[in-house]
């Protein structure tokens, strides 16, 4: 698979359930603004990945490890012409919390305090995740996996806080939220949207931007990428799947998907079928 242009591999390894796992060389892909629902951990191998943050772009080389928590909006692309390979991990947030409970003293809901850290020992450990999976090495892989993330957590991680909707308009972006959720497939629009929850399309955008650092149409192509993640996950086609979470067609899902995901529908649904 590897070579000198560009590859990926986005898969599950089924002895490590709620992992996901991306091993990847990318030069001119870019990858849009968006979020996870769980954790991502990467540790890039050659070339530097620039990652887009609300703060500013951190610019991951070999030896420093990225640490994103759930529902950090983010982007990311090439930092040299070169491009940049990397390892990846996509730990679900649940995975990540019964780690933290069961080998630290962090309370609350587990992350990490930075976004970047050197850190080459843990960035091998996660290359290691990788490789031992690859291998088929299950008794390897989870107890690599295991380390990694205890040892980030112990010597970078904190409690986030909790997320609490106080102000009239983060009260406004929850329910936008929600009502694109349930309107997955025919989203009103933005002056729509606005005129129901009784306030004006600019205060709208704001305080969505604000609360989850997406403008709604953004945030709502987002979703329609998780959905026909798990759709793909239980075997639906990719044409199937394109028309059940709200896209046109295939072509529109395979590019927004490829753009976010890192790879095709279509190859995400061959390695969740072992083909």
């Amino acid at each position: 698979m590897e070579g000198i242009g560009e590859w990926a591999r986005h898969w599950q390894y089924p002895e490590l359930p709620g992992l996901d796992l991306l091993r990847a060389r990318y030069v001119s892909h870019s990858f849009p603004r968006h979020a996870h629902e769980g954790f991502v951990l990467g540790a890039v191998r050659t070339g530097i990945e620039d990652v887009v943050m609300s703060g500013g772009t951190i610019r991951a080389r070999p030896g420093t490890v990225v640490m994103i928590n759930p529902e950090v909006p983010h982007a990311a692309h090439a930092g040299t012409p070169e491009g940049w390979t990397y390892a990846t991990l996509y730990p679900s947030a649940h995975l990540v919390a019964d780690i933290a409970a069961d080998t630290t003293t962090l309370r609350g809901t587990a992350g990490f305090a930075e976004s970047i850290v050197e850190d080459p020992d843990t960035a091998l450990l996660i290359q290691d995740v990788h490789r031992a999976a690859e291998q088929g090495n299950a008794l390897a892989a989870d107890t690599v996996f295991r380390v990694a993330v205890s040892r980030l957590l112990r010597r970078h991680g904190h409690a986030l806080p909790e997320r609490t909707v106080r102000s009239a308009g983060a009260r406004a972006a929850a329910s936008a939220r929600l009502l694109l959720t349930q309107r997955l497939n025919e989203p009103p629009s933005l002056e729509q949207l606005a005129k129901e929850l009784d306030t004006s399309p600019f205060a709208l955008l704001r305080a969505f931007k604000a609360e989850y650092g997406l403008p709604p149409h953004a945030w709502l192509t987002g979703e329609r990428v998780r959905r026909a993640c798990r759709l793909l996950d239980g075997g639906t086609p990719p044409a199937e799947a394109a028309v059940a979470v709200g896209f046109s067609d295939q072509p529109h899902l395979n590019r927004h998907f490829t753009r976010i995901v890192g790879v095709t529908p279509g190859a995400y649904r061959r390695e969740r079928a072992g083909t």
